[in-house]
């Protein structure tokens, strides 16, 4: 017979039963598993950027690493380009982006780049990317519709009244219509439309005057003018224009034309045929006399 001696209980001490609990724990084995790495790291990221030396000299270093990788041929801009526009706009969009090439596409802000484009009068839209090394920017060029005569200046309009540029003599574009008066670069579609309606009479046109802010008159050569409604204008000038076809109105003396209450034209008589109406009348009055 075996003799009776002490037997180790199987069981776990309680230390390692609670080890055993913890390490069934979920959050527990994730601590172990990212928790104390990344803490590890921290520690000794911590402790290696506490020395001033070894922090500046990585920064120079990242920094360096981001010059090399900036100024690399490919992202490199060299020229720019601008399409889409006269040169002398153009050359305004050169003088108000002044870029000195070569220069790193990382260092271009594009956005800007676009908005100070169309702060210029006579751009109306600008798209602005870079390509190959170029720096295109492409240009949609308000186009002159009109003459506006302003208080101090002659101003070139687009045909939505915006403004283009300024004109030093009007016989520098005779060819488009001059407008004059208070609010005319409010309406100039209002007055390419009464254009498009006149062509029959459009070589004797020589502007149109804006009255009040709120209607037209149409000044044609010989001193004689079409006052036109403010409501309308359109089609009283239509009404105008049948007539002078049917009865060749605007051939006689006529000085006005006034259809601003379009139910009961009124027209003003020049001088000439005023004086010779004046003296028709004196001469039937001397005849009738006994």
């Amino acid at each position: 017979m075996r003799p009776l001696g002490r037997f180790r209980d199987p069981a776990p001490s309680r230390s390692a039963y609670k080890l055993q609990r913890l390490m069934l724990t979920p959050a527990f084995r994730f601590f172990l598993r990212v928790g104390l790495p990344l803490g590890c790291v921290a520690l000794a990221a911590g402790l290696y950027l506490s020395d001033e030396a070894r922090r500046d000299a990585l920064i120079y270093a990242a920094a360096d690493m981001r010059r090399q990788i900036e100024e690399r041929p490919e992202f490199m801009v060299n020229l720019m380009s601008i399409t889409g526009v006269s040169d002398e706009v153009a050359e305004d969009i050169r003088e108000i982006i002044p870029i000195d090439f070569p220069v790193t596409s990382f260092d271009l802000d594009l956005e800007q780049i676009r908005a100070r484009a169309e702060e210029i009068d006579a751009v109306a839209s600008a798209r602005v990317h870079v390509r190959s090394g170029v720096l295109e920017i492409a240009v949609e060029e308000r186009l002159p519709a009109v003459v506006w005569r302003a208080r101090e200046a002659l101003e070139l309009l687009d045909a939505e009244g915006h403004r283009v540029a300024s004109l030093a003599h009007r016989t520098d574009r005779s060819d488009l219509l001059l407008l004059e008066g208070e609010g005319a670069q409010n309406a100039v579609p209002e007055a390419l439309e009464l254009m498009q309606v006149a062509t029959l009479i459009a070589p004797r046109i020589r502007g149109l005057l804006r009255v009040g802010e709120r209607r037209w008159d149409v000044i044609l050569d010989r001193d004689q003018r079409i006052m036109l409604p403010e409501d309308d204008a359109v089609r009283a000038l239509e009404k105008v224009i049948a007539l002078d076809e049917a009865r060749q109105l605007l051939a006689r003396d006529i000085a006005v034309v006034d259809m601003r209450n379009p139910e009961r034209p009124t027209l003003r008589m020049g001088d000439t045929a005023t004086e010779t109406f004046r003296e028709s009348r004196h001469l039937l009055t001397t005849t009738r006399e006994p």
